[in-house]
């Protein structure tokens, strides 16, 4: 039996499969009115195609807990009802072919009120759908970004509930594992790292108070996410920096923390905080990372970053490296990626019926 395709629980919920989706924004949704942040077709036919691919575990894109808390304009939310509704939609047909769906909680902090990155992606205003966007210090994240306004305290905590507020309709909304974003430089990696928190409250400085509101979001979450569903953490392993960035170090000390506050999976992702920083972009590149939490700590990991072939994969789950492994791009070409791995390596994987002359 292929490890890849081997079943994997987690609390109550089992996943059929290790082939699972990252989020991977769409930037799809209306800006503004009745239906902005709203689940639509686009949205629909790109998740069910995944699943009727075989995908075992699909995380649907980074959704803003707040308005001002998307990327971009066009990002999808959960701060209302209509949008729960919208998305209901989609969680039943994932589940009708036989995929578990995820949610990503997301607030994307300083890097928030962007353009399409079709369009270029720069910082955009009033006049295009855009509003200032928030961080724990008043530093831009680039040349050309705003400078944010830095969060008070009662700010701060009115975000911790926004997260709460949302991992409830998430869970109204048929999503069966919520996953807290904590990664790529928005908002909860931006109090994690002293290159964006100058804080001097107990918000900033040391590892202790960087790490306080991504914990306090953590069990406001858990407190309203049932005890028999899974919560997972995205992070940023590293942040790319010689000095005064997040570290690979500072993960493995956090992953002990977050399984200690209700974590159940760390998926292991790296960079997006500071622009300038140097990546070694290349084939399983954030994989070691994913690996050394799995062997330091007892807190399963999913690995992700230029896994696109069926062997590289299976190698991941059969030495150890990893629990699932996470497909981005390759899923946006191949969104058939689970069933073709499938059949390569001899595993079992859910086939509509209507495609039965496919197998």
């Amino acid at each position: 039996m292929s490890a890849l395709f081997e079943t994997y629980t987690l609390r109550d919920v089992t996943i059929p499969n290790r082939v699972w989706m990252p989020p991977m924004c769409q930037y799809s949704a209306a800006p503004e009115g009745l239906d902005a942040g709203v689940p639509n077709d686009w949205h629909f036919a790109h998740y069910a195609a995944r699943a009727a691919g075989g995908t075992g575990l699909i995380i649907v894109e980074a959704t803003g807990v707040s308005p001002e808390g998307r990327i971009s304009p066009y990002d999808l939310g959960i701060w209302n009802d209509t949008q729960v509704e919208a998305f209901r939609r989609i969680t039943r047909f994932l589940v009708s072919q036989g995929t578990v769906p995820a949610i990503q909680l997301a607030h994307a902090g300083r890097k928030a009120s962007t353009d399409q990155p079709w369009r270029g992606g720069a910082p955009v205003g009033p006049d295009a759908h855009g509003w200032q966007p928030v961080a724990p210090s008043a530093v831009a994240f680039a040349d050309g970004h705003p400078v944010p306004s830095e969060l008070t305290v009662a700010e701060i905590q009115q975000i911790v509930g926004q997260f709460a507020d949302a991992a409830r309709r998430a869970l109204a909304a048929g999503f069966e594992i919520a996953e807290i974003h904590g990664a790529h430089g928005y908002l909860i990696n931006e109090f994690l790292s002293p290159y964006s928190n100058h804080r001097a409250d107990e918000y900033g400085g040391s590892y202790e108070n960087r790490t306080r509101f991504a914990l306090q979001v953590v069990d406001a979450v858990r407190e309203v996410w049932p005890d028999d569903k899974p919560l997972f953490f995205r992070i940023s392993a590293t942040d790319w920096l010689e000095e005064d960035g997040w570290t690979a170090d500072d993960t493995v000390r956090f992953a002990a923390d977050l399984k200690t506050h209700g974590i159940d999976l760390l998926d292991v992702s790296t960079g997006g905080n500071a622009a300038g920083a140097r990546i070694p972009v290349g084939p399983g590149y954030q994989v070691p990372f994913a690996a050394r939490v799995k062997a330091e700590t007892a807190l399963p990991v999913a690995a992700v970053g230029l896994i696109t072939d069926a062997e590289q994969a299976e190698k991941i789950i059969a030495n150890g490296e990893a629990d699932a492994v996470l497909l981005g791009r390759e899923l946006l070409r191949r969104p058939s990626w689970a069933r073709d791995a499938a059949r390569e390596l001899g595993g079992d994987v859910h086939v509509p019926d209507q495609y039965h002359r496919s197998v």
